[in-house]
């Protein structure tokens, strides 16, 4: 892949970022539009206009949403493995009483 230079915006002031193909640059977009965004909202509760501090504070925001994310994931993790033990608990009771039944009915004349 080639790398290209893009330039994005963001809260009004342009950077200049590499990028590799078409698939990257549009997920850089993506990012860009998503952290202009928070920093807009931030701008409006907060009523600042320092720059910096806009930053800072949509970083905390970002930061807190990823961790929110992040124990979501370990919860469902957690439970997926919970399931997985029950079915394979399952799947060995299943092939227990399956061979049980297929004992009986060899054992009958």
């Amino acid at each position: 892949m080639i790398d290209k230079i893009i330039e994005i915006e963001v809260y009004g002031r342009p950077y200049k970022i590499r990028v590799k193909g078409e698939e990257d640059e549009k997920y850089v977009n993506h990012l860009t539009s998503y952290v202009d965004q928070k920093m807009h909202e931030i701008a409006v509760k907060s009523k600042s206009t320092d720059a910096l501090k806009i930053a800072i504070l949509a970083l905390l925001n970002i930061a807190d949403d990823f961790f929110v994310c992040r124990k979501r994931l370990d919860h469902l993790d957690e439970a997926l493995g919970q399931m997985e033990t029950e079915i394979e608990s399952l799947e060995s009771r299943l092939l227990k009483d399956d061979h049980a039944y297929t004992n009986i009915e060899n054992s009958t004349p």
